[in-house]
């Protein structure tokens, strides 16, 4: 109809197509039909030359998951015999992956965290200062928005303890849990989807009494606040050629911007909750935050370290000191001064100095004889999917073995994988339900070395020190021979039955 109001009202096929938008042929036929008192014609849908291969191109959509190239596609029909042009190609999959991004989009629900509860961190390339690239350090707490951005000269370990510190100080308080991703210094590795913590980032942990969190690999949305905040971070500090910020001629420079960064965003209403962050930090969320510890981690104690099980002694530019043999397997704290190295230990007593050492040069180890003793020293809930086969030959033996992984990554145990094939090793000779019920009581009781679950498992058959109980091993069992043949000895009976009765009738007098 408005193509016979146009018209009507031009007495032009062409001037009725450009009011239209459509072409003066169409125009003509419409005109000739209200003419001849005939319908108006129905637009033909023609075919494609790409209708014969739909089938095809369905299929390595779903396939590539929506990420197939149009020259990909093209390439692999005219191995087909398709003969049309690579714009009809890609015409017909841009419809096909449209048409699979709609059935298979990723809906999100609305989440409202409470106050107090939820942190999350992440990082963001900062600006080149004197020639060195930064590093952003962004925080952000879920309830209130109150952002948080410090710039950082890396992303090592006490950089990063360091900026989680000065962050719980500027909240006013350690929220419950940290959400960040998975770097180095938070996960070590992933077993069966089970994240592998950093041993290090669970003494920080314990320290501030927070619990570190991880999101999925690769899913930015499961901490999207955060990303947001980084973004317009990076847009606000970070010079382009769009900004036409100028260059930071210093690091504090830096400092300072990222100070009036944040008192800009933290002063002004944010659009999704239509209050100030500030003041919902300070009146709702900084009463439900914890203390903040008085001594910081590694502020002041140096860089962190890892005592290897096995020797007391610490790597500390390209040199080696040692500790006290009571501290391998714990993270000790190492920093110098022009004359000696300090090394200093956390533990229930707080910060204490457990060795002073003069400076070494690299393959002269630094020693101090009383460390080393005259005898050797004898989940937010993850769903476990075994990746290879010796993680279901692991995870098999039962629901014990699954609780060990779980508490054994988040306590930072190193070497899981190889204690999971030694237990596998070990059921084949005691029996899958006595290691399951082993692995439940060293995860239980924090029991993660090598030798931990071999001992658990041979206490079940004695002595059960965790309850002070005693039980009968079964001699059944036993490789070595029995000491039956001795039991005539010193008797005067010449029957095996009476001995055995007279045997123990003396033992029950005894």
């Amino acid at each position: 109809m408005e193509i016979l109001a146009a018209y009507d009202l031009t007495r032009s096929y062409r001037d009725a197509a450009k009011i239209c938008g459509v072409s003066h042929n169409t125009v003509r036929s419409y005109v000739k039909a209200r003419q001849d008192g005939a319908q108006a014609p129905v637009a033909r849908q023609r075919g494609r030359m790409t209708d014969p291969f739909l089938p095809q191109m369905i299929s390595w959509v779903e396939q590539s998951r929506g990420k197939i190239r149009g020259d990909i596609v093209h390439e692999k029909l005219r191995a087909l015999g398709f003969t049309g042009c690579e714009r009809t190609t890609r015409t017909t999959l841009a419809e096909l992956k449209a048409k699979y991004r709609a059935r298979n989009v990723r809906v999100h629900r609305p989440w409202t965290p409470e106050p107090g509860l939820w942190l999350q961190f992440d990082y963001g390339d900062g600006p080149v200062v004197d020639g060195v690239k930064t590093v952003l350090f962004v925080a952000w707490l879920a309830f209130s928005r109150f952002r948080i951005v410090i710039a950082l000269r890396d992303k090592t370990m006490p950089s990063v303890f360091a900026a989680l510190d000065r962050s719980f100080r500027m909240a006013g308080g350690v929220p419950t849990y940290v959400l960040t991703d998975n770097e180095k210094t938070v996960t070590v590795e992933h077993v069966a989807g089970i994240p592998v913590r950093n041993a290090q980032i669970v003494a920080f942990s314990r320290h501030y009494s927070t619990s570190m969190q991880t999101c999925i690999p690769a899913d930015p949305a499961s901490k999207g606040g955060v990303e947001n905040a980084v973004k317009i971070a990076k847009a606000d500090l970070v010079p382009t050629e769009t900004n036409l910020l100028p260059e930071y001629r210093s690091f504090a420079e830096l400092e300072a911007a990222c100070e009036a960064f944040m008192e800009e965003v933290n002063s002004r209403v944010h659009r999704a909750t239509l209050e100030i962050p500030k003041d919902m930090l300070g009146v709702l969320e900084r009463p439900r935050l914890h203390p903040v510890p008085a001594t910081p981690v590694t502020a002041s104690f140096g860089h962190t370290r890892q005592v290897p099980p096995n020797t007391p002694m610490v790597t500390f530019q390209q040199c080696r000191y040692s500790v006290p043999h009571t501290l391998m397997g714990q993270v000790v704290w190492v920093r110098g001064t022009e004359t000696e190295i300090v090394i200093v230990h956390v533990g229930a007593a707080g910060p204490v100095e457990v060795a002073r050492h003069q400076l070494t040069r690299p393959g002269t180890p630094a020693i101090i004889e009383a460390h080393f003793p005259p005898a050797p020293a004898g989940a937010l809930e993850r769903v476990i999917r075994p990746t290879n086969k010796a993680e279901e030959e692991f995870l098999a033996l039962g629901a014990g073995a699954a609780l060990w992984l779980k508490e054994a990554a988040a306590a930072g145990t190193g070497k899981i994988r190889h204690k999971m094939e030694r237990a596998v090793t070990l059921a084949k000779v005691v029996g899958a339900d006595e290691v399951d019920k082993g692995l439940g009581a060293a995860a239980v009781h924090q029991r993660f070395t090598h030798e931990d679950l071999l001992s658990i498992v041979n206490s079940a058959g004695g002595t059960d020190h965790t309850t002070g109980t005693h039980t009968v091993t079964d001699q059944g069992r036993w490789l070595s021979q029995g000491t039956s043949s001795w039991a005539n000895f010193g008797t005067t009976h010449a029957t095996g039955p009476a001995v055995d009765g007279d045997f123990e009738g003396a033992i029950d007098e005894r």
